[in-house]
């Protein structure tokens, strides 16, 4: 799949941390062989985390992201060090910048934090075109693997840079695919796609460009169309469709238009398994028959996109947990990259699809609810519990054994 293929969620994203000077903003214009972030000998020059999204041989497609350091001070030095630790949920792979042989008690608190998150990492020292000796790869270092010695401003060590790079994420391809391994060459598809204020004007949502094309990869039939048509689309069909996948917004009218012999899910919960947190997020939607009065509830949007007056996060969802539970629940709401980082004041989470965001970023937001015991689960799955069709939602996945 090529750059333009390839959605910013779906690329490796690779992480350049350490402290401020340590010559990060250089190393990654080296790496991406442009001038990618601003070069200084004054501390802090980068204040915020920089991405470039790239193809980078032989990688692929690849998000870098240069972080500041992670010893910046004062106020605004501790709220860009809180910017640098969010990065590590997007990181496939990190890279700890140093111009130390031996890492220095901050910096090893860094790679702690690495390590904790089970990354794969690379130590890279850097500058060894100052050191007064040369350094080479001796007895007591030939067997660190996870070391490099580079030069950023001469270039040296650049290429085996990436090749280790490329090592540590060998292998690591994604295997669960959006709808492909659920269907079957020749098998009919139809996508049902409503088309109102909440619409994006003029496009498809990603998770909806992304079912379709893994139809087409399949060899499969990708029949596509509104609500208001869809019961003539499926009688116009010589046989059953083998799949219905809808927006989980028009669950309450798909799923009477679809009988029960059709398997039907929703574009929400497909993304919920291809996230790898469906099982996570099925337990989570039964959460919401426990709610009580005063209940706090965290509803995430995983981007930032112009809410309109019938948003799904801020409208349409509060207005059917309202109706569902009978309870006076408390509502926040966050988007983007905003999410708490002990989110156990809260009783329930429901997150979008998370279209947005790589793998890594929500299994770390719902493991961060899952270690502080509060339920997650997303819009679709909560959607399809609130209709009473959770179970028939995700009978097409379980008859794949594909949970």
């Amino acid at each position: 799949m090529s750059l333009n293929e390839t959605p910013m969620a779906e690329r490796v994203h690779i992480g350049f941390f350490g402290l401020r000077n340590a010559g990060k903003s250089s190393l990654v214009n080296r790496v991406t062989n442009q001038e990618m972030s601003l070069v200084s000998d004054v501390k802090g020059t980068t204040t915020d985390p920089v991405k470039k999204s790239m193809e980078l041989l032989p990688l692929g497609p690849v998000t870098i992201i240069d972080t500041p350091g992670y010893d910046d001070e004062g106020a605004l030095g501790e709220q860009r060090v809180r910017r640098t630790k969010e990065v590590l949920s997007t990181c496939d792979i990190a890279i700890l910048v140093t111009e130390h042989e031996k890492l220095l008690p901050i910096e090893q608190e860094l790679l702690t934090l690495i390590q904790k998150r089970e990354l794969p990492y690379l130590i890279v020292q850097n500058k060894t075109d100052l050191q007064k000796e040369v350094l080479k790869q001796d007895e007591s270092t030939a067997g660190d693997n996870r070391r490099i010695y580079v030069s950023a401003a001469e270039g040296m060590g650049i290429e085996e840079l990436k090749e280790r790079i490329a090592h540590c994420i060998s292998g690591k391809s994604k295997q669960i695919r959006m709808v492909a391994d659920l269907i079957h060459p020749g098998d009919t598809v139809v996508l049902v796609i409503p088309i109102d204020t909440s619409a994006p004007k003029g496009r498809l949502i990603l998770p909806q460009q992304e079912a379709i094309r893994d139809i087409l990869d399949t060899g499969a039939v990708s029949v596509v169309t509104g609500v208001e048509n869809l019961s003539e689309t499926i009688n116009s069909l010589k046989e059953n469709p083998d799949l219905v996948i809808t927006d989980s917004q028009a669950f309450s009218k798909v799923m009477h238009l679809v009988s029960e012999e059709i398997p039907l899910t929703s574009f929400s919960i497909l993304m919920a398994r291809y996230k790898g947190f469906l099982k996570e997020a099925v337990r989570g939607a039964h959460a919401i028959d426990s709610l009580r009065d005063g209940d706090k509830v965290l509803i995430c949007e995983g981007c930032t996109h112009h809410r309109q007056c019938e948003d799904i996060g801020t409208v349409k969802l509060p207005r059917w947990l309202a109706e569902y539970t009978g309870k006076n629940l408390e509502l926040t709401f966050t988007s983007g990259h905003s999410f708490p980082e002990e989110p156990d004041g809260y009783d329930l989470i429901i997150h979008c699809g998370g279209c947005m965001l790589n793998d890594k970023e929500m299994q770390n937001r719902m493991n961060k609810a899952v270690d502080a015991g509060v339920s997650f689960t997303n819009y679709g799955t909560a959607i399809a519990h609130m209709n009473g069709i959770l179970e028939r939602s995700i009978a097409p996945i379980l008859r794949e054994n594909a949970l």
